[in-house]
């Protein structure tokens, strides 16, 4: 019923999703004509089995992830801008995925000085970049209930990933070359090679934490309107508090463990969504927020395969290219209108 006034332009989303899926699939190194990528998807055989091979193999995990990582960062982003009730809130910004990235560091990087070679595997790395992305966000919290003023959290969140950066400069002077290469690359996050496998451990770890994220909807409408006032609406504030915690460390610590650090994404796309259907109400936002982040990590993905080339540009790039200036204008619309 709450969809139901919205229901031209979660139907329009949902096309463009669905474009942007097969466009996904279609472009590449190998052009695959988009008909055939249809068929593929309804089951028809190939003319060509190297294009059944590269889309089932490659094309398919990749732009599945791409729907994963778009929706789950963007999720967090929302839960996040509404919990700290500030609008530069995100699992980028407030330090999360740099304490994911101080686990997955400690663990890659700091082998040698910790003797953690044994557990080194993409398990190891997932467990590691969970607690690194907890630990942060339990900080900010217990900060946060000393601090009323909602900038002063953002600071301290901004000093966390400063305090992270360091800690990771100092693993790297350490680190052998081959420990950087790997860190590095994952550092600049990777859409590609993930296996099956991989993609339903990422699909069992998203749809768990956007789960709990869709079981606080309406304890975040009234907690925008401040602690005193969802209690008094009934609002269990402590329960909602963790569960907000728990949903946004699993979301952003799982997707920042497979894919790496991807930025700006979680916290654009909630502000993108408020705009599109002008509502505050987060079970419009939740699903709004949920389609536009899967179509901007697909768009940004088509991006960085580069058509017709051999090489990928890293998607941490794309994704800070375009969503650097979307942030901007956000922050000169919410001047002149907010």
């Amino acid at each position: 019923m709450f969809l139901k006034h919205h229901q031209t332009k979660f139907s329009i989303l949902l096309l463009l999703v669905s474009l942007a899926f097969l466009l996904n699939l279609s472009l590449g190194q190998v052009a695959i004509p988009f008909l055939e990528v249809v068929h593929f998807i309804l089951g028809k055989k190939l003319p060509q089995e190297t294009w059944h091979y590269i889309l089932l193999d490659f094309r398919l995990p990749k732009a599945i992830t791409a729907l994963l990582v778009g929706s789950g960062l963007s999720i967090c982003g929302l839960l996040m801008q509404t919990f700290f009730r500030n609008p530069m809130a995100g699992p980028y910004v407030l330090g999360l995925s740099s304490g994911s990235s101080l686990g997955v560091a400690i663990l890659l990087l700091g082998s040698e000085i910790f003797s953690l070679h044994y557990i080194s595997s993409q398990i190891g790395i997932a467990t590691a970049s969970f607690m690194g992305s907890l630990f942060v966000l339990l900080l900010i919290v217990l900060v946060s209930r000393k601090l009323k003023d909602t900038m002063s959290i953002l600071i301290v969140g901004l000093m966390f990933s400063s305090f992270t950066s360091a800690f990771v400069s100092v693993l790297t002077y350490f680190s052998t070359a081959e420990q950087l290469q790997r860190f590095t690359f994952w550092s600049m996050g990777n859409l590609a090679n993930m296996s099956w496998e991989q993609v339903l451990q990422l699909a069992l770890w998203v749809c768990s934490g956007t789960f709990l994220a869709f079981l606080v909807n309406k304890p975040l409408d009234a907690l925008l309107l401040g602690e005193n006032y969802a209690k008094s609406m009934g609002v269990n504030i402590s329960k909602t508090r963790w569960i907000i915690i728990f949903s946004s460390s699993i979301l952003a610590g799982s997707i920042t463990a497979l894919v790496g650090p991807i930025a700006f994404v979680g916290l654009a796309v909630p502000h993108i969504a408020k705009l599109m259907f002008h509502t505050s109400n987060h079970k419009v936002l939740f699903f709004a927020t949920l389609l536009l982040g899967s179509l901007s990590m697909l768009i940004c993905d088509t991006i960085s395969q580069l058509p017709g080339q051999s090489f990928m540009i890293p998607i941490n790039a794309i994704t800070s290219l375009f969503g650097a200036p979307i942030v901007i204008y956000l922050l000169i619309h919410k001047n002149r209108t907010w």
